[in-house]
Parts: structure tokens; C-alpha cells; sequence
């Protein structure tokens, strides 16, 4: 036993020669840790209390900030673009339209004109009696044959407005042209009279009372008042105005 122990030293004491050898050319190894340390006497351990009466380190100064890139101008900004106007308002309508006088031959006509427009509902007629102070005619022909000749020659012309007087009055065998509330609308009559070929009628006074009708025509917009408007053109004494308000 004595000698497995002397053998173990022996063989212990050789490790330890060879380990120091060897460690002496291996440069990843420090060989002097204190001797690089700094101040190695002041180092001494610390206990928990001496610790937590130690006052807290001072913040460090903040880092200053990289300077930023100098920021190009924004471009300017273009002008908004203007509101755009609102559409026009269309023109109110009219409440009424009255177009006449007509005597019975000429409503007539004028009804037949107003067809087309197809106003339904929209469309009425008033009848009375109107005082006549002015009226186109022809005067007194002598007698009914000479009254029935012109009648017909007027009816060559295109005329188809007229009627013979057959009463016993001075006026016997003259032939109506048209009857007028105004010295205008006789004057226009006879003017429309002229275009047509018509040389020997005239315009006189006469108080009379005759039948007459309106036609009358409610909500009437811009482009209906347009279309009334073209026809009252081929109606002589006839006129467009809008309907007397009611009592």
C-alpha cells in the first residue's frame, strides 16, 4: 500500500510539472490577472446594507439629437376650384292665360287650333256678351244676290270670317268682317284683310252687343306661353293677357 501511494504522488507530482510547462506557451492564458487590474488595494466587498445607503448614480446627460435634414418648402398649394353656379331656376308659372274675344265662327276656329297642344284639364272657355264700338266690313251690297257674289269672291281670297247683315237697318246686305272692342284691333284686322287681296272693306263705329268666349288656361309654363303666343299670331282682335283675378 505504501508503495501504490508513492506511486499515485509520484505520478500526481508529474501531472502538475506538465501542466505548468505546457500553460507557460499557451498566449490565451493571462499569467498576471492582478497585476492588470486597476487600483486592485481599494477593491473591497460591499455588504447589502452599506449598498442600499449608497445614493443613486447622477442621470446621465442626454444624448443630443442627430441634426435633421433641412426640410424642403412644400409646394405651393393650387387655387381651389370655384364653386360651380347653381342652374337657373326655371320661370315660375302663370296661374291663368285668357286668350280672345272670339265670336261664334273664330271659337270655333281657335278650338281647332288648340287640339294640338293637348292641354286636357288645363284648358276652359267662358262665354258672355261684349259691346262692340268698332267693327270691319264691307259696306251694303243692294241686294242679297250682290251680298251672296262678294261672299263668294271672299271665300276665293281665303276668307272665312264674314257674315251678311240681313236685318232691316240701313246696313241691309253689308258684310261683317269682324267686330272690335278697340280702334287697334279693327286697324289690325283690316291690315290682315289687305294681305289677303280684300280692297273695298272699311272700319266704322258701331255700338252693338255681341256673343263673344275666351278661352282660359291654367298652369301655364314658359315653353306653353311660347306655343299660345304662335297661334294668337293668326288671330286678328284676338289677344294673350293673363286671367282677371276673381272677386
Amino acid at each position: 500500500m505504501r508503495l501504490l501511494f508513492l506511486l499515485l504522488l509520484a505520478a500526481n507530482l508529474a501531472l502538475f510539472a506538465w501542466m505548468r510547462l505546457h500553460a507557460q506557451s499557451d498566449p490565451a492564458i493571462d499569467r498576471r490577472p492582478l497585476a492588470q487590474q486597476i487600483a486592485p488595494e481599494k477593491l473591497r466587498i460591499v455588504s447589502e446594507q452599506e449598498l442600499a445607503s449608497m445614493p443613486p448614480p447622477p442621470p446621465s446627460a442626454p444624448k443630443p439629437k442627430p441634426a435633421s435634414p433641412p426640410q424642403k418648402p412644400a409646394p405651393p398649394e393650387a387655387p381651389a376650384p370655384a364653386a360651380a353656379a347653381p342652374p337657373a331656376a326655371p320661370p315660375p308659372a302663370i296661374a291663368c292665360l285668357e286668350w280672345g274675344s272670339f265670336n261664334p265662327t273664330e271659337e270655333a276656329r281657335a278650338s281647332k287650333a288648340l287640339e294640338p297642344l293637348a292641354l286636357g284639364a288645363k284648358l276652359s272657355a267662358r262665354r258672355g256678351e261684349e259691346t262692340a264700338s268698332w267693327w270691319v266690313h264691307m259696306p251694303p251690297q243692294g241686294s242679297r244676290a250682290a251680298a251672296q257674289k262678294k261672299a263668294a269672291e271672299l271665300k276665293k281670297l281665303g276668307v272665312q270670317d264674314y257674315f251678311v247683315v240681313q236685318d232691316t237697318s240701313p246696313l241691309r246686305w253689308a258684310i261683317s268682317l269682324g267686330v272690335f272692342t278697340t280702334e287697334d284691333a279693327a286697324q289690325a284686322r283690316l291690315a290682315a284683310l289687305r294681305g289677303q287681296g280684300v280692297r273695298s272693306a272699311v272700319i266704322g263705329q258701331r255700338e252693338t252687343r255681341v256673343p263673344k268666349a275666351w278661352f282660359q288656361v291654367r298652369d301655364v309654363d314658359a315653353p306653353l306661353r311660347e306655343k299660345l303666343e304662335a297661334l294668337a299670331k293668326d288671330f286678328d282682335g284676338a289677344t294673350l293677357h293673363e286671367c282677371a283675378p276673381r272677386g
